[in-house]
């Protein structure tokens, strides 16, 4: 990290207090520039507002031509705020309520993914309904799975789509009258690094996607691919690479859809944590260094209520995360192993186990990278109620503010506005909300 990097972010915890997310729009861009460049030209692209819905990003990438994936009414609101045109929008999920679609297609989004027959028919009734009409993508799941890393979401039994030798069951000709078919969605796996891994995951959705098609007997006009595009997490890194996918994609769409060279299939890929993950960073303070027994542990202001709150749930692996010190208020310890863990009455909340650094004491600064993506939403933000992080964006080095600083991603009360603070002993609590929300300050040159 740069010395004016860490004396900028130093001054951020100084003015916003501890915890702190900071995310950089200009790495969002470089990001999304990179995944254009690894998918074929003419294809689409969603970013899945689940990775980071914070207003100022999903306007960056709205600026930048991407479409929203979005999977609740709270993420609509936040598209359609940042820009989005309501039938660009691809609404998708397992569950979706009458209420949110109604919602949706009030809204004016006309693109479904259908997980079922019951969905299927729920979106097209209630299309009828409004006296309107919607496209809907069917959710696929394939027959196969290949054996990448990362979550898997198709490929073996799962809560989404349907399954690829059942798919013709959605077939009904009352309801292409309001929401026809007209292409399929598919989403294998998430953070694939390797990038062969990944073509082959692409390569058993797209044979699915065709065979899907002819079960249902349509000429499919969309066919969204999914994603799985890796990028770290919580740990120093750079984005994955896919020097060679581009490549492989234009070959594997030429022998399942070659329509797609006239623009009769349009090809769709969709990203998150890729497009995101690299521009967030999360400051935090040491508390208190403690050893007990063999082990040492470093509590600090920010646990699994502020990161990757997932592994606070015991469903998936401690992040491992791997700070770097950005301040500190006397000399570092030899380093040894440390297990880093956070400030909540659970002693699931650890966010990294015998992690080898300095030992850092109380007072000092430790910045986690590569939490842009998965970082603040996937939390456990509502355990203990404790504040919320301060969420502040930046555009390069330049400061200027951007937008009212009231402004939260997170569905919630109207925040209060947190005055300045020196770090997380000064934070005050909101004697009139049971949460309260931190100030976001937005910084940037322009977007």
């Amino acid at each position: 990290m740069r010395l004016h990097e860490v004396a900028q972010l130093t001054d951020l915890v100084d003015t916003h207090g501890s915890p702190c997310y900071v995310h950089r729009l200009d790495r969002i861009r470089t990001a999304a520039a990179e995944l254009r460049a690894a998918i074929p030209a003419d294809a689409e692209l969603f970013y899945s507002l689940k990775a980071n819905p914070h207003p100022l990003v999903v306007e960056q990438l709205t600026h930048l031509g991407l479409r929203a994936e979005v999977s609740s009414t709270g993420e609509l609101r936040t598209a359609l705020a940042a820009g989005q045109r309501p039938d660009k929008v691809l609404y998708t999920g397992p569950g979706k309520t009458p209420a949110e679609v109604s919602e949706a297609i009030a809204s004016g989004v006309e693109l479904f993914s259908v997980e079922s027959v019951t969905d299927y028919r729920r979106v097209a009734d209630l299309a009828e309904d409004a006296g309107t009409h919607v496209r809907c993508l069917a959710r696929v799941n394939a027959s196969q799975a290949t054996a990448s890393p990362g979550l898997r979401m198709s490929g073996t039994p799962s809560q989404f789509g349907t399954d690829l030798d059942r798919i013709g069951e959605l077939r009904h000709p009352d309801r292409d009258r309001f929401a026809p078919l007209i292409g399929c969605h598919l989403f294998s796996a998430t953070n694939i690094a390797d990038g062969d891994a990944l073509a082959r995951e692409f390569t058993v959705g797209a044979q699915a996607a065709a065979q899907a098609a002819r079960s249902l007997g349509i000429e499919p006009s969309l066919v969204d691919l999914g994603g799985g595009f890796g990028s770290p997490f919580a740990r120093p890194g750079p984005r994955s690479a896919y020097p060679r996918l581009r490549a492989a994609l234009t070959g594997l769409l030429d022998a399942e859809f070659p329509s797609w060279r006239t623009g009769a299939v349009r090809p769709a890929f969709e990203s998150g944590r890729f497009l995101t993950g690299e521009s967030g960073t999360l400051l935090c303070t040491v508390l208190d260094v403690k050893q007990s027994r063999d082990r040492t542990y470093v509590v600090l202001d920010a646990g699994t209520n502020v990161l990757g709150g997932y592994s606070g749930l015991g469903r998936l692996l401690p992040p491992r995360a791997r700070p770097t010190v950005l301040s500190t208020p006397g000399p570092l310890g030899e380093p040894r192993p440390l297990d880093l863990v956070g400030p909540l009455c659970t002693p699931a909340d650890v966010l990294a186990r015998a992690v080898t650094m300095p030992v850092p004491p109380p007072g000092s600064v430790l910045a986690i990278p590569n939490v842009g993506a998965y970082g603040l939403t996937a939390a456990l933000t509502g355990f203990l109620s404790r504040p919320l992080p301060a969420v502040v964006v930046l555009d390069g080095d330049s400061e200027a503010p951007a937008g009212p600083p009231e402004r939260h991603y997170l569905e919630s009360p109207p925040p209060v506005v947190s005055p300045s603070h020196r770090g997380p002993s000064d934070r005050k609590p909101a004697p009139s909300d049971r949460i309260h929300y931190s100030a976001i300050v937005c910084i940037r040159n322009s977007c």
